[in-house]
């Protein structure tokens, strides 16, 4: 049975029967029979993890420990979605993040000494309460690498280009496009990208490397 774990950039959970190349966490979201309930979190530290436990074994699509596993096609996706690398699996990963998110937010926030600070700041801007997400606008010109737009289906900007997605995989590049535009990865992300971090992005968008 093909379950409903795979997510889009638009936070959505659908049903497809590509698995991605990472998982993720928002808390115990199935029923028994493995079905999605009507929640969509339990907490707000909604993370990115590796497919495998660190100790190599994979995750599975209901890990034993119960908490629902999450699928995305790529880093990029997760962070459209409001999630952010995990602290356990994703440690290195999760160091850059901290740092850029630090360089972006700090010099009016202060440094953020504890991460459900963080969390609490990244829940705030990616979701509604009726569990729709939260959009903003800019120039596009101004979107760095990783950032995902609206369009009639989302679309990834790497430095160069502009893919459209799909669960299994990226069109073709395209130019980026210009003027106003609609984002969907959430504002506090959007200024960690711009403060150097760069996400892992699947190879069908990889036109100019690690974008």
């Amino acid at each position: 049975m093909t379950l409903q774990n795979r997510v889009a950039p638009t936070g959505e959970i659908i049903t497809h029967p590509a698995r991605g190349t990472l998982t993720g966490n928002r808390g115990i979201l199935h029923r028994p029979d493995q079905t999605l309930g009507t929640s969509r979190w339990q907490h707000p530290n909604w993370v990115i993890c590796t497919l495998h436990h660190p100790r190599g074994t994979y995750h599975g699509p209901i890990p034993d420990r119960a908490w629902t596993a999450l699928f995305f096609l790529d880093e990029a996706v997760a962070l459209a979605a409001g999630h952010r690398p995990c602290h356990y699996c994703q440690r290195a990963h999760a160091r850059e993040f901290r740092a850029a998110w630090d360089a972006a937010h700090g010099p009016t926030g202060g440094p953020v000494t504890r991460m459900p600070d963080l969390d609490r700041a990244l829940h705030a801007a990616r979701v509604t309460r009726s569990r729709q997400q939260i959009v903003h606008s800019a120039d596009a010109a101004d979107l760095p690498p990783g950032s995902f737009i609206a369009g009639p289906s989302p679309i990834l900007l790497t430095e160069s280009a502009a893919h459209t997605y799909s669960p299994a995989g990226y069109g073709p590049p395209q130019p980026r496009p210009s003027g106003t535009v609609t984002v969907l990865t959430p504002a506090p992300t959007i200024a960690t990208l711009r403060h150097g971090y760069r996400p892992d992005v699947h190879a069908t968008a990889r036109d100019t490397g690690k974008s």
